[in-house]
This record gives structure tokens, C-alpha cells and sequence, in this order.
């Protein structure tokens, strides 16, 4: 399987080798703009202002989560059939590989990505996003309005138990330790100085912050692989099975690409994550360090 993040260059040589030499109106690679702003900021007027050449937009909110709640959390996994409804219309097909980039670190990219390999699609992070493809292709100009794509065949399955944990196991596992529950949110947040858009401040009892920006530098691309190891061994990333969360299921997706990356078992997705969580007013809160 492609890895979990590629680099500018990588995309060049699978441009260079796609069968349709570029773009997606055939052959099998696809480049997905997923560009989505916790600010309420349109991720599709993004998109229509400048994108990377033969790129299609993905909703987050259309295609890539279900029906917000209280009880479900803001971002809820999609239905298995909306979401290969969503990836058919956007020309992503069985066969497909795909590369997914945004402009805040690859950490809203990750969730499409994230989900795309856990049931067994080739895909992948643009490291670095559009700016990292802009620094590379200095002269190459990006495209501006929407694409018309034709429907892929996209073949519906259920989301991996295995790779999933629920509200109950995510709090238990933090508090006994028999998995190494991280928090994705900046530290803030995980701290409970601020909380912009849940219903409580604070973390999970136990988890520990490893806050997702942080994986990477500050021209967006991801820190050396090292680095990255010595942070999530640090935590015990290598002793204990993962449970990643974060606002509500997106930006972990991040934290779960990075472990895969550098090497580490394959953590869990806790989906409802802390929008979830903080709604449930039985569920203990940490906050601090």
C-alpha cells in the first residue's frame, strides 16, 4: 500500500506514471482538495479560487461525516453507503489512488485518508498541502472553479471494528491504561483554558495531549520521522495499543497516519470523540496537565 504521506515530488512521479498522465477524468489517480475551516470559512469557495491542477473537492460535511449530536458527536463516521455514494460522485473508483491535501497541515486531509485505508484503499496525505506543491511547481499556475467529474464505481463496506473504539472503551482504556489514549487537540484545549465549540472544557480522564499541530513544522510539512517517534514513544505509544481523539473525530485521523508513519502499530479511532464526550454530563472531565 502507498504510505500515508507523500511529498511533492512523490505526486509528480505518480502524475508522471498515472495511465492518464494527469488529472482525473480517467485512469486511476485522484487528487483531492479537502480543504474544511473550524471557523465556519467555506472549504469549496477555497476550493473554486485556486486548487491544484485536475483536483476535485470533498465536503467534509456532505461526504466524509454523518448526522451531527449530542449523542453522536459533530463529525460521526458517514453511513458506509453515503460515503461511497460521496467518493463515486467525486470519481474516486475502487481501483483508485488517492491524494488528499488541505491548507492546515494535512491534519483535515487525514480523516479521508484516514478512512479511504481503513478499508483497504490506496491513499494518502499531500505533505505540506498546497503550499508545499506551489514551493515545488514555482511557476505552475493552480486551477480556479469546479471540475466535472464522472461517477467512479466505489463499492460500499462497513466501517473495521478493529479499528474503531467506542465512548466506554476510549474512557476506560485512558483511566486503567490498557491503551494509550491520545488527545489531538491543541493544548489549550486538552487543558481546559478554552473550549470554542463543545459543551465542556477539559479531557478525557487519563489521555494523554499530543496535540496534532504539532507534528508538524511551521511551513506545514511533517516533522522528521524521528522526531516523531521520540514523541509518541515518549507517550508509550510502543508499549500500548492507541485510541486517538480529538474535537470530534477529524484532526485524529492525523495522529493515526502519523503512528502508521513512523513505524508503530495501527491505533483506534474513537469517532464521537471529545464533541461526544463532553455532551454526556455522567462523563468525568480532567483538566490541567
Amino acid at each position: 500500500m502507498i504510505a500515508p504521506f507523500v511529498d511533492a515530488a512523490e505526486l509528480g512521479g505518480l502524475l508522471a506514471a498515472d495511465t492518464r498522465g494527469a488529472g482525473n477524468s480517467a485512469g486511476n489517480l485522484v487528487i483531492v482538495d479537502t480543504r474544511w475551516y473550524l471557523d465556519g470559512r467555506s472549504g469549496s469557495e477555497a476550493y473554486a479560487a485556486a486548487h491544484l491542477p485536475d483536483a476535485v473537492f470533498v465536503d467534509l460535511d456532505a461526504w466524509l461525516a454523518g448526522q451531527p449530536s449530542p449523542a453522536a458527536g459533530r463529525h460521526p463516521l458517514p453511513e458506509p453507503r453515503v460515503f461511497a455514494r460521496g467518493m463515486s460522485a467525486t470519481g474516486i473508483g475502487d481501483a483508485s489512488t488517492v491524494v488528499v491535501y488541505d491548507d492546515a497541515g494535512g491534519v483535515i486531509a487525514a480523516r479521508l485518508v484516514w478512512m479511504l485505508r481503513a478499508l483497504g484503499h490506496e491513499a494518502a496525505v499531500l505533505d505540506g498541502g498546497i503550499a508545499a506543491w506551489q514551493h515545488a511547481h514555482p511557476g505552475a499556475a493552480l486551477e480556479t472553479g469546479v471540475r466535472d467529474v464522472s461517477a467512479a464505481s466505489f463499492t460500499e463496506r462497513p466501517w473495521p471494528d478493529a479499528l474503531l473504539a467506542t465512548i466506554d472503551d476510549t474512557q476506560s482504556a485512558a483511566a486503567d491504561g490498557t491503551a494509550l489514549v491520545l488527545d489531538a487537540r491543541t493544548l489549550d484545549r486538552y487543558r481546559g483554558e478554552t473550549e470554542p465549540v463543545d459543551a465542556r472544557a477539559g479531557h478525557i480522564p487519563g489521555a494523554e495531549s499530543f496535540s496534532c499541530r504539532d507534528n508538524v513544522a511551521a511551513d506545514g510539512t511533517l516533522l522528521a520521522t524521528d522526531a516523531l517517534r521520540e514523541r509518541l514513544t515518549a507517550l508509550g505509544a510502543a508499549d500500548k495499543p492507541v485510541i486517538s481523539y480529538c474535537g470530534s473525530g477529524v484532526t485524529a485521523c492525523h495522529t493515526l497516519l502519523v503512528l502508521e508513519h513512523a513505524g508503530f502499530a495501527l491505533g483506534r479511532l474513537y469517532p464521537g470523540s471529545w464533541s461526544q464526550y463532553a455532551a454526556d454530563p455522567s462523563r468525568p472531565v480532567a483538566t490541567a496537565n
